[in-house]
């Protein structure tokens, strides 16, 4: 099984700024949701035969409350989009034609920055060799990732076989877990976007 962490909220996700490689802390909540993470994941934790997480710190300090003692490796691959000059502005900031065109053309590039095609290219490398397809889940065991909203949702568009666009149709909270499992004819997306109960 895969299991998918987005990292706890962030200053910038409270803020409602686009964080793709620019880094920001998690915030009071952000430890408080990566605590309560860590409580409810403990059993899956200790049973994954490995813990990635993004070089992000967000992700890396999520992945550290989740993983507790448990040695955590950074893989590059599941690092945020890179938003290039639009990496930390308002969304509202954003103009409308680049909202649209980022919409239209999972090929669009903003400057400076990276495609949503790059991005899953990059994250079904990532998911394939994890998965093994040739050797199935026995071989994999239960991996943990820790990464970021866009990520997360390459992958899901990796298990369903469906085109990068499928991103926008997509919600992902901070401190939620979507999990993907191999079934007998490849992945199957198991749990979306779920987060721990309040209180």
């Amino acid at each position: 099984m895969l299991v998918l962490i987005r990292h706890a909220q962030s200053q910038g996700n409270a803020e409602g700024r686009l964080l793709g490689h620019l880094d920001s802390p998690l915030t009071a909540v952000g430890a408080g949701q990566a605590e309560a993470l860590a409580g409810v994941l403990a059993p899956v934790v200790t049973g994954a035969s490995r813990i990635l997480s993004s070089p992000l710190g967000r992700a890396r300090d999520t992945a550290a409350a989740v993983a507790g003692p448990a040695p955590v490796e950074v893989d590059q691959r599941w690092v945020e989009v890179d938003y290039g000059e639009y990496d930390g502005a308002l969304l509202g900031e954003v103009p409308h034609r680049i909202w649209s065109t980022w919409r239209r053309d999972a090929e669009f590039t903003p400057p400076g920055g990276e495609s949503l095609a790059t991005l899953g290219r990059r994250v079904r490398q990532a998911c394939e060799e994890l998965f093994d397809a040739g050797a199935g889940p026995a071989a994999v065991g239960d991996v943990v990732v820790v990464s970021h909203v866009s990520p997360i949702k390459a992958a899901v568009a990796w298990a369903l076989d469906a085109p990068d666009a499928v991103v926008w149709r997509l919600r992902l909270s901070t401190a939620s877990v979507t999990t993907i499992v191999w079934g007998a004819a490849g992945p199957l997306l198991q749990q979306f976007n779920w987060t721990v109960p309040p209180g």
